[in-house]
C-alpha cells in the first residue's frame, strides 16, 4: 500500500516550545515511532511542515548584523527541509535498518501572479503576546495575525501546482527507498519569461501539497497528521464535536479556519475527489489507528457515519 504521509511543523515543534535542536529531535524519533507500523508494512513516502522552524529562522536571519538583508523565504524553506529531513533520516535509518533513506530538497512551482502574494495568510514562527508581535512587525515590517489566543507572523501562500522532481522521487519510490520530499510544501518557485525558475518570497502549504504529491505518486491514501485528535465541526462553540467520517461535499459545507484546519480539508477533498481513495486527519501518535480507521477524521466517497475502514 503505497501511503503519503505529512507530517504537521507543529506536532515537530509544539506551540509555546523552545525551538531548540534537541527538543526537536526527540519529537522526530516520536514521529518515526508512530509511523514505525506503516514503514514495516507499507510504502510510506514522508513529507512535513516547516511553518514553526523557518519563522525561527527568518527571525534570526532578519537579527543577524553580519548580513546586509535577512535570507529569502525560498533559501530558509531549504534551509529547513534539510534540517528536518536530516533528522527524519537519521532516526529512520535506525529502525528500518538496511533499508534506503533519502531526502530531497525540493522545488513545487506556483503561478507568478497568483492573487494570494498579496494576500499573507500563513502562519510562521513563535507566538507572541499582542504588544510583542507589533513590535516585531514595525521593526522588521511584518504582517501579523491573531492565531487563537496569541499572535504570529503571516506570509504569502501561494497555490502550488506542480513538484519540479516529482519523476526523481517516483524513481526512489520504485527502487523501494523511503522518501522525504517537498518539505514545507516545497520551495516556492516561479517560472520567468527566460524559462528558468526562480525561488520567491513565500511559504507553501505542506498539506496542499502533500494532496498533489499523493494525487501524482497514485497513493492509495492521504494522512495529515497533526496535533489534534480530529477535524472539529463548530470549533470554539459550545456545540464542538470531532467528525469521524465524512465525504468531501459534507466537509466543504462546512466552515473552517483559513490559517489552520482549512487547507488540510481542503487537501483531503481533493484528494478524495481526484482519485476515490481515502484519506485521514488525525494525530500523528494515531498514524496507524488512522489506517485502521478508528481514529481523527476519515474522509471517502461513502455516506457520513458509516466506517470505510480499515484500509489495508
Amino acid at each position: 500500500m503505497r501511503i503519503v504521509a505529512a507530517l504537521g511543523g507543529n506536532a515537530l515543534l509544539q506551540r509555546g516550545e523552545s525551538p531548540d535542536a534537541d527538543i526537536q529531535q526527540a519529537h522526530v524519533a516520536s514521529a518515526v515511532r508512530a509511523l514505525t507500523p506503516l514503514l514495516r508494512h507499507d510504502q510510506v513516502i514522508i513529507t512535513h511542515g516547516n511553518g514553526p522552524q523557518v519563522g525561527v529562522l527568518a527571525v534570526e536571519s532578519a537579527g543577524d548584523r553580519a548580513l546586509s538583508h535577512p535570507f529569502p523565504f525560498d533559501v530558509l524553506g531549504a534551509q529547513t527541509q534539510g534540517m528536518i529531513g536530516y533528522w527524519l533520516a537519521q532516526e529512520l535509518s535506525t529502525v528500518l535498518a538496511g533499508r534506503q533513506v533519502g531526502c530531497l530538497i525540493c522545488r513545487t512551482l506556483v503561478r507568478a501572479d497568483d492573487p494570494a502574494l498579496a494576500h499573507p495568510t500563513k502562519f510562521v514562527g513563535p507566538v507572541y503576546a499582542e504588544a510583542t508581535a507589533k513590535r516585531l512587525a514595525a521593526r522588521h515590517r511584518w504582517d501579523i495575525r491573531k492565531d487563537g489566543t496569541a499572535w504570529r507572523r503571516v506570509v504569502p501562500s501561494p497555490e502550488p501546482t506542480a513538484v519540479v522532481e516529482l519523476d526523481l522521487i517516483r524513481l526512489l519510490v520504485s527502487s523501494g527507498a523511503v522518501v522525504i520530499c517537498a518539505g514545507g510544501g516545497g520551495v516556492p518557485v516561479v517560472e520567468g519569461t527566460d524559462g528558468a525558475l526562480h525561488g520567491i518570497e513565500a511559504v507553501l502549504d505542506k498539506d496542499l501539497t502533500a494532496a498533489l504529491l499523493a494525487t501524482a505518486l497514485g497513493a492509495d491514501m492521504l494522512l495529515l497528521l497533526t496535533d489534534v485528535t480530529a477535524v472539529i465541526d463548530g470549533y470554539g462553540t459550545p456545540r464542538a464535536r470531532p467528525i469521524r467520517h465524512a465525504t468531501p461535499a459534507q466537509l466543504r459545507a462546512r466552515s473552517f479556519p483559513a490559517g489552520s484546519m482549512g487547507p488540510k480539508v481542503e487537501a483531503v477533498c481533493r484528494f478524495v475527489e481526484a482519485t476515490s481513495r481515502p484519506a485521514a486527519i488525525g494525530r500523528l501518535d494515531d498514524a496507524a489507528a488512522l489506517l485502521d480507521g478508528t481514529a481523527g477524521t476519515i474522509v471517502s466517497t461513502g455516506a457520513r457515519g458509516r466506517s470505510p475502514g480499515p484500509f489495508r
